[in-house]
């Protein structure tokens, strides 16, 4: 087999160390060597480490992306080395045989032949943007977590706030949880306290706030409540800056909220997620691969097993999912067709992978054209295939007992 890298190392990283094997091909009768040493995980050691495989002479670095114990090691040696972060999936030892000494010695066997292909690690703005947005969805879960212990208090109690109130937490909703905190005991005088549109519902928000609320569960409530506050007011903070690191990317941001479904939210996690330079993905299939949105390949003997699709980015899976169930409830665009067209024969969790999938190959094209979104429309599918879509239709009211005779309009031109 082709060496691709004569003098290439794997690191095999933990918490503490590493073990660092450097693989020197061979020529002609002379054997290959490899030796394996240990570096601690301290800046100082890792820095060491660096300037023993600059005097080794080594071309790649091969090292699996082990929790976040990488980082330091792949930022300190980025700029000095050729540097391959590789999916632990990809670089799996044999079974029987793995020790995390020979786990370094595959990895630097497998990079020297170019058997491993690198994960994408985006430039440094990228990074301190992706910590902000995942740091703020962190957040926002927490937060929805907090109101959700809310409404067990309030279940305990006897309070079936929730029932009535879409969003305890709403205006309404909280003036009501703060007069129970305070002791009011009076159902109609806090159903009262309802603002806008909620006030038709003062009947049931009556029987709704009427339990067995004692100051035990007042005590519990706002601990939650402040909890909280505190948790919109680092949300606010956190907006602030990523507001401030997304300035660079602000046309690319402009570009993509085009499309609908994409909020401002769902914007900032895709270039956060994918760096915006859409350059490094081949296709747009590539990049749907890599987030998980295309159908996997699983053929043998001619017969395939399995089309499930491979895990991608969770953090970018998860925003694609919020902005394909928006746009599956809306009317009159190409991804609500979209949606329904394959909901109404398969699984509606398919619908909607296939809706990201979309989604992600306009997001490629206009990032790759720098064109606004433009939309094919609701009716694109009975455009692209109107022979079909006229046959349905009949084959409908035939079933329902009718014949049906058709007739082209006159021209009105």
């Amino acid at each position: 087999m082709e060496v691709v890298h004569p003098r290439c190392a794997g690191i095999d990283i933990s918490k503490k160390d590493a073990k660092v094997c450097v693989r020197i091909q061979g020529s002609g009768r002379r054997p290959t060597n490899a030796t394996v040493t240990t570096w601690g995980a301290m800046t100082n050691q890792i820095l060491a480490l660096c300037e023993h495989l600059l005097a080794e002479k080594v071309t790649c670095v091969v090292m699996e992306a082990t929790g976040e114990y990488w980082k330091p090691y792949y930022y300190l040696l980025e700029d000095t080395l050729p540097v391959m972060l590789v999916n632990a999936h990809d670089a799996r030892n044999m079974p029987g045989r793995k020790t995390d000494v020979s786990d370094a010695a595959w990895l630097a066997d497998l990079g020297a032949h170019g058997l491993l292909r690198g994960s994408l690690v985006p430039p440094p703005p990228i990074r301190r943007l992706r910590d902000l947005t995942r740091a703020r969805t962190a957040l926002t879960r927490d937060r929805g977590r907090a109101v959700q212990r809310i409404e067990k208090v309030l279940e305990d109690a006897g309070i079936k706030l929730s029932s009535v109130a879409t969003d305890i937490m709403g205006v309404s909703g909280r003036l009501m949880l703060e007069a129970l905190i305070d002791g009011s005991d009076d159902p109609a005088a806090m159903a009262d306290l309802a603002k806008r549109r909620l006030r038709v519902k003062i009947p049931a928000l009556t029987e709704a706030l009427t339990g067995r609320f004692t100051a035990h569960h007042g005590f519990l409530i706002r601990m939650h409540l402040t909890l909280i506050d505190q948790y919109g007011q680092a949300l606010g903070e956190l907006d602030d800056r990523i507001a401030e690191a997304i300035e660079p990317f602000r046309a690319a941001r402009d570009l993509l909220i085009s499309i609908p479904g994409f909020s401002t939210v769902v914007a900032e996690v895709f270039l956060a997620e994918t760096g915006g330079d859409m350059s490094v993905f081949p296709t747009a299939g590539h990049l749907a691969s890599w987030a998980g949105t295309a159908p996997g390949s699983n053929e043998s003997a001619g017969r395939v097993k399995s089309t499930k699709t491979r895990p991608g980015n969770r953090h970018l899976k998860g925003a694609l999912g919020t902005a394909a169930l928006s746009v599956s409830r809306s009317k009159g665009t190409y991804f609500s067709a979209k949606y329904k067209r394959i909901a109404s024969h398969r699984d509606p969790m398919k619908a909607l992978v296939a809706v990201e999938h979309a989604m992600l190959v306009a997001a490629w094209n206009m990032l790759t054209n720098g064109d606004l979104y433009r939309d094919p429309g609701a009716d694109y599918f009975t455009r692209r295939t109107p022979t079909k879509t006229r046959a349905r239709a009949v084959g409908q009211l035939e079933a329902l007992g009718y014949r049906v005779i058709l007739e082209p309009l006159a021209d009105t031109a």
